[in-house]
């Protein structure tokens, strides 16, 4: 199997500088893992990696997408795939760096999506979550266990799917979820405390480096809140400024609170999902670690 390097962890952890790093020391290339810096002009609000950090390494899956388009998750797999498949090709180390679990373990595993560009979602629109949920009950009540009442989306997702006769946790069931790669994943962690400054640290950097004027801009190009792009932490709570219903404080602090909320989701789902090697970027030897952690990796 090829061999990949996977560094996740919560947001503002410095998940970017630990791929550069390793990029750098074994012949690297980065693939992001993250579902909004593949889109073009999204790039102080994702803290998308700048041209200096291109300069440094190799990377991709950055600004391919516009962001008047939709980007999935089965769209990553595919992208992500390929280019493992190129790196390695070229006796390069793949490394996926982001903090999008859903994203990294669809390229990782052999998860199988089905194709939905022909399904009609128009007819929910008017529909409640509580109606569909109440339909997606009878229609595939197994799987309810993974899907929350408020979680939109996804109730619409399975609903379109069981309405088209494919039951989504029938094909989640069938599936045996085997890694498809050698893949070494690497957390980075801290204490909560200092996450949580870094995290307001880095919302109040982009505030200050001109977050407002980018949300401006990509609404003058056509971009709108509805679209997938836009509903990324950094740029949905922008919405009601924009609509003069509140100040550039308020959206700052729900960022932040978004933000903080999310870090922790981030951990859940790592800590549940995957075999993480965590290493805490306050230790004085994290580089040492990397380094040992990587090299006996890709000697074995």
């Amino acid at each position: 199997m090829k061999k990949v390097i996977v560094i996740v962890g919560p947001t503002a952890v410095g998940k970017s500088d630990a791929g550069i790093y390793l990029a750098q020391n074994f012949n690297g290339e980065i693939i992001s893992g993250d579902s909004i810096q593949v889109y073009k002009g999204l790039d102080i609000g994702s803290g998308k990696v700048s041209a200096d950090e291109k300069m440094q390494a190799v990377h991709h899956n950055v600004d391919n997408i516009d962001p008047k388009d939709d980007y999935s998750v089965a769209n990553f797999q595919i992208d992500s795939r390929r280019l493992i498949d190129e790196i390695s090709n070229e006796n390069k180390l793949p490394i996926i760096v982001g903090g999008t679990g859903l994203y990294i373990k669809a390229c990782l595993y052999d998860y199988v999506f089905s194709v939905q560009e022909n399904y009609d979602l128009s007819k929910y629109e008017t529909m409640s979550n509580e109606q569909m949920y109440q339909m997606l009950e009878v229609l595939d009540p197994n799987s309810l266990q993974t899907i929350h009442i408020n979680n939109r989306q996804r109730i619409i997702r399975a609903l379109s799917m069981a309405e088209n006769g494919v039951i989504k946790s029938e094909v989640i069931d069938s599936q045996n979820k085997e890694m498809l790669y050698d893949a070494l994943i690497i957390g980075l962690t801290c204490e909560r405390e200092l996450l949580y400054k870094r995290i307001n640290n880095r919302v109040e950097n982009m505030i200050e480096n001109g977050l407002e004027n980018e949300i401006d801009g990509l609404l003058n190009d056509g971009v709108n809140f509805t679209n997938l792009s836009m509903q990324g932490i950094g740029y949905k709570e922008w919405r009601e400024y924009f609509s003069k219903n509140e100040t550039i404080d308020e959206v700052c602090n729900q960022i932040q609170t978004h933000s903080r909320q999310f870090a922790k989701k981030q951990y859940t789902w790592f800590n549940n999902q995957m075999d993480v090697n965590w290493i805490d970027i306050t230790d004085e030897k994290m580089n040492e670690e990397l380094n040992r952690l990587v090299g006996e990796f890709i000697n074995e």
